[in-house]
């Protein structure tokens, strides 16, 4: 197995522009390890000139790629799924190292994003259009669909590698080419990924990887420049409605998976051993650093003590240390700021009322580290309540009736992903039906999955990725009349 500090000699610290490329001016950043804060990497800082490099090569290769035959799209995609399977260790460790989850949680992770180059490989030779007499018997209809062109994607820290596959994939199996500026906190799985590109056969430019501390400056030119025609953000809400502003200018294409505030809702009727299992995954996967966790639990109050209790028991298990400890099953949070922000929000739940049953502080030391831990008797008022926790805390309020827990569930502007748990076919569809969210999972804590659609509807942003409609968000549909 290979030790931290060869796979980390070993991984690109430069600009992927064709090949490793130095920032311009030849300035860098530090890259830390969140379970001890001290430096990992020194990575190359892009400036705004960098970027319109980029798309000068990913705009000069467009049209040879988009010419390319879909099979051979595919199998170059298929050859850096085997890649990545090929070297899963070192990928999930190289993510623990940089972002900090538990090595466990990395290695699902791989398994995850290293999918969705497989299932787009097998879709790239799936695009097709129609053809059809025109009703009025004057022509003929032909409905043919091509890559939109040079993308550009920005991703978020929380997930390295599968956040970026998974709008890779379907960019290049489409016939785009791509820009990604990966987060500043976790750049090394990115450049890995592009050098194996790269060592599978992709040709230079197609993708290109800029790693940056000044993400809108860097991308500002891009979203400026004409030739770019696609934007697709993972990250927070605000920041993506300023790049839908931003982007607006040229009319990009844009696909934005913003942020969420996941209602974990069970009824009275559900298997609370099950509910607990699902909540355990729902809430713990990656720590709680995911836009799909659970970020709010309503359970009925006929069952609510139960549900509290074993769920206390069950996140009293985690033990929380560096993520490469075999024994670690919580790794630390991804950065100070991140450690604040969970912090403020327990603490102004806890001033305005709430009950802390488990965790509720951070341990202190080095590294940015947040216990397991549950509140109850939330008020209406607490933040906790309406804002993304981002950590691995989970708030339980209660609620009479099915009416009010649909209601509670709903009451907020974001619509990512929602959780329910019951024994009643009926009772599940129904609330699926209702529930204002893009996403549902029934009696399921994991819903993801590279042959379904995610996004979200409201706040939660708009397009969808994965499954057979995450290649539509990189084709345009073309219309030829035919005599």
């Amino acid at each position: 197995m290979v030790t931290e500090s060869a796979l980390l000699s070993s991984i690109p610290t430069r600009l992927w522009i064709g090949g490793p490329v130095d920032a311009t001016g030849g300035a860098t950043f530090p890259v830390h390890n969140p379970a001890t804060g001290e430096i990992i990497a020194q990575v190359a800082d892009a400036t705004p000139e960098d970027a319109v490099r980029a798309l000068d090569a990913a705009a000069a290769v467009q049209a040879e790629w988009a010419a390319t035959p879909a099979r051979q799209r595919g199998e170059i995609l298929r050859a850096v799924f085997e890649a990545i399977t090929a070297r899963a260790e070192e990928f999930a460790l190289l993510m623990t190292l940089e972002m900090g989850k538990a090595l466990p949680e990395s290695r699902n992770e791989v398994r995850y994003g290293a999918e969705f180059f497989r299932w787009f490989s097998e879709e790239a030779v799936r695009i097709h259009g129609r053809y059809q007499p025109a009703p009025a018997g004057t022509g003929r209809i032909l409905v043919h669909k091509q890559p939109v062109g040079p993308c550009l994607a920005i991703t978020p820290w929380n997930f390295p590698l599968a956040m970026g596959t998974r709008k890779i994939g379907p960019a290049l199996a489409a016939g785009c080419t791509m820009i990604v500026k990966p987060a500043g906190e976790t750049p090394l799985t990115m450049l890995l990924l592009a050098q194996l590109c790269s060592e599978a056969g992709l040709p230079d430019g197609v993708l290109s990887v800029i790693t940056t501390s000044h993400s809108g400056a860097v991308t500002a030119p891009l979203l400026n420049d004409p030739r770019l025609r696609k934007l697709t953000f993972t990250g927070s809400t605000p920041v993506g409605k300023k790049l839908v502003e931003q982007s607006a200018h040229g009319l990009l294409r844009t696909s934005m998976e913003l942020g969420g505030n996941a209602p974990f809702v069970v009824f009275d009727d559900a298997d609370v051993d099950a509910a607990v299992q699902g909540a355990l995954l729902a809430k713990l996967r990656n720590g709680g650093e995911a836009c799909t966790a659970a970020n709010r639990f309503h359970v009925q109050n006929s069952v609510r003590q139960e549900f509290t209790d074993k769920l206390v028991a069950a996140m009293a298990e985690y033990r929380l240390g560096n993520g490469v400890d075999p024994d670690t099953t919580l790794g630390p949070l991804v950065n100070e700021n991140q450690l604040d922000t969970v912090s403020e929000l327990v603490d102004d739940a806890v001033s305005a009322g709430a009950q802390v049953k488990l965790g509720g502080k951070a341990p202190g030391g080095p590294g940015w580290f947040y216990p397991a831990t549950v509140l109850t008797d939330i008020p209406a008022q607490a933040r906790i309540l309406r804002e993304e926790v981002f950590g691995p805390v989970a708030p339980i309020v209660g609620f009479d009736t099915e009416e009010q827990g649909l209601a509670a569930a709903n009451n907020t502007e974001f619509g990512l992903v929602a959780y329910v748990y019951t024994r009643s076919l009926d009772r599940a569809l129904r609330v699926a039906e209702g529930l204002e969210s893009g996403m549902v999972g029934v009696n399921r804590g994991v819903i993801s999955d590279p042959a379904a659609p995610f996004g979200g509807v409201k706040e939660s942003g708009f397009g969808r990725e994965g499954g057979f409609e995450g290649i539509e968000e990189y084709l345009d549909t073309k219309y030829i009349a035919l005599p």
